[in-house]
């Protein structure tokens, strides 16, 4: 899949050739040999030569003479999946020194993107009908004649059954009535909340079973941005929202703080765990040692989000004034300054990220590098992926503790082992998290009292 055969048709006498290539998603990158076409030998007849080419994203083409090692022609063309190509290099008519490079499409690419799109057009018509049949449900009348269909079905039933019959039914209501069962009370829970959280695991168990090779559902290389990419930072976020609202929920039951503290400190070290023994992409490097274990992972950074997040708002959080219940001049800016200690201890680890980041030596690399090394940037740092995050990880871990195939070395060519989430990205997560906690703190703690002043209320109204 995202391939396409290009030939190429070498025309020009005496002349081999080189051809390059390049994706233009790649920033700065050194061109790559693709293949050499040397010169058939007889004239008239063309040499040619196959290649299977990339059609992820747009590609560059460079032809060079082998032997005068100077550039004959530069394209730049997006192929299409399953296509068959021809890249004809002749003379022009003109003149022998003027050289034409020309794509001729022999086989039209499939469109790979009309499955999404398929896809997509049944959803939306489904939401569409679900949407359309609670209108119907709303309305008065149609939900009577709903109602009205269904008992005369079951009073025709219990007719023509032998429950209507009058012996059986004096011998039934002769007997003693059993108690009605009631199911207990649901516990109530946002919607918005679980629809978001759906969505998100959804994404995340879709993209990492394929994504079904579109290149959106991957993680991009380095630079640009695709659906895999928000997964986790959409997940972290209503995590953070979720700790504010269950740990409201704990605390109003007469929980503890310290047996509260308990239990995170338990959920954190179980999802580390986790993450550490089981969920280990290094299983694919063979039977897991200790001398191969990646330890930074996708659960080893949830479980330290979450301890520090719930452990800071824990410690730190303080019931909403009831001068702000009533008070119709209490702005959100309040709601900060309540918070000011999360926000100076988030706005702490954020300044550190930042120096580290921005002002931190790397032996090799410019000081704040942030690119990712390799064929990157023309090859000038080769050895600098992830600058000083990079760095950070190899020097504390050790080369053999992190992850060994990271997205950028599909693109990129890097040569050095690189973990997405390192220590020093864990701060970002922490910080997103806390973004979440404040976002409902917000909209639900502050909000309600100002607008709504009961909280059952709006949220049966919002959510």
């Amino acid at each position: 899949m995202d391939q396409a055969l290009l030939l190429i048709h070498n025309e020009l006498r005496r002349t081999n050739l080189t051809v390059f290539w390049n994706s233009d998603r790649c920033y700065h990158c050194l061109f790559q040999v693709l293949v050499n076409v040397s010169w058939s030998g007889k004239p008239g007849k063309p040499s040619i030569a196959a290649v299977a080419v990339s059609t992820q994203h747009g590609s560059f083409l460079q032809l060079n003479d082998t032997l005068e090692e100077k550039e004959i022609c530069r394209l730049e063309y997006k192929f299409g999946e399953f296509g068959n190509y021809s890249l004809v290099v002749k003379h022009t008519h003109n003149g022998v020194s003027d050289i034409a490079c020309d794509i001729v499409i022999n086989k039209k690419p499939v469109d790979s993107n009309l499955p999404v799109c398929i896809a997509f057009l049944i959803g939306v018509a489904l939401i569409i009908a679900v949407s359309f049949l609670r209108f119907l449900l709303s309305l008065d009348d149609f939900h009577n004649w709903i109602s009205k269909a269904i008992n005369s079905r079951e009073t025709d039933r219990l007719i023509n059954s032998e429950l209507g019959s009058p012996s059986r039914a004096a011998s039934i209501g002769a007997d003693a009535q059993p108690e009605a069962w009631l199911p207990p009370a649901a516990t109530p829970r946002l919607r918005c909340v679980d629809t978001f959280r759906g969505i998100a695991l959804i994404l995340m168990v879709f993209v990492n079973y394929g994504g079904g090779k579109y290149w959106y559902f991957k993680h991009s290389s380095w630079n640009g941005l695709t659906v895999a990419d928000l997964v986790f930072p959409w997940f972290v976020f209503i995590m953070g929202s979720s700790v504010f609202l269950s740990m409201t929920s704990i605390l109003q039951r007469g929980c503890s703080k310290f047996r509260l503290l308990g239990k995170i400190a338990w959920r954190s070290f179980l999802l580390i765990c986790i993450g550490v023994v089981i969920v280990n992409p290094n299983y694919c490097l063979g039977p897991l040692s200790w001398d191969k274990v990646r330890i930074p992972g996708v659960l080893q950074r949830l479980g330290v989000t979450y301890f520090v997040v719930a452990v800071l708002e824990l410690i730190f959080a303080k019931p909403v004034p009831e001068s702000c219940a009533s008070e119709r001049n209490c702005f959100s800016l309040r709601d900060i300054i309540f918070s000011w200690p999360q926000w100076l201890f988030i706005l702490m680890l954020e300044s550190i990220w930042l120096a580290l980041t921005f002002f931190l030596p790397v032996p090799g690399c410019p000081t704040g590098y942030l690119g990712p090394g390799g064929i990157g940037d023309l090859g000038k740092y080769p050895n600098c992926t992830g600058g000083a995050a990079g760095y950070i990880d190899r020097l504390l871990l050790g080369d053999d503790h992190i992850y060994q195939h990271p997205s950028s070395a599909v693109l990129y060519h890097t040569q050095v082992a690189y973990d997405p989430e390192g220590i020093l990205g864990t701060i970002n997560s922490i910080v997103m998290a806390f973004l979440g906690v404040q976002v409902f703190v917000h909209f639900i703690r502050v909000y309600i009292f100002l607008t709504v002043h009961d909280y059952s209320s709006l949220i049966k109204k919002l959510f």
